[in-house]
């Protein structure tokens, strides 16, 4: 942050402080806000699949490559993180991608906490697409 309210004063001459109004601006344009949630049993297959994918695509051997770079902040997230826990000798292959289910459906649950404390998302199923348009074409309408 130090570092960025350095390059703001460098480059504009005044502090990041007088960037930050504390009021929405106004757009002249309409901002739909619309979330798509699935039931949590097909979220959580899909994470359980999708983690499979990414198994059998290689990500073991990417974490592989990548072990000498643990340590940079990047690759301080799901999936890194307990492979590298693996290749050290910690845990099992089997516990890594059972942990990397685990956090990743953990992470999925936050991200929907943090979308939901914003009150002007619509929340749809996106099982009926007809519905999901239907609803912003009349969004646009008003």
């Amino acid at each position: 942050r130090m570092m960025r309210a350095l390059e703001v004063m460098h480059a504009s001459g005044r502090s990041i402080l007088s960037f930050y109004t504390g009021q929405k601006k106004l757009r002249p344009f309409n901002i739909i806000k619309v979330a798509l949630e699935l039931p949590r049993e097909y979220l959580y297959e899909n994470i359980n699949t999708r983690t499979e994918q990414m198994m059998n695509l290689g990500l073991l051997n990417e974490a592989k490559e990548l072990l000498v770079y643990k340590s940079l902040k990047p690759l301080h997230t799901v999936g890194y993180r307990e492979l590298f826990a693996h290749l050290e000798g910690g845990i099992s292959l089997e516990e890594a991608v059972k942990l990397i289910k685990q956090n990743t459906r953990h992470y999925a649950k936050r991200q929907m906490t943090w979308f939901k404390k914003d009150g002007e998302f619509t929340w749809m199923s996106p099982g009926n697409a007809t519905d999901v348009i239907s609803f912003i074409k009349e969004r646009l309408k008003a």
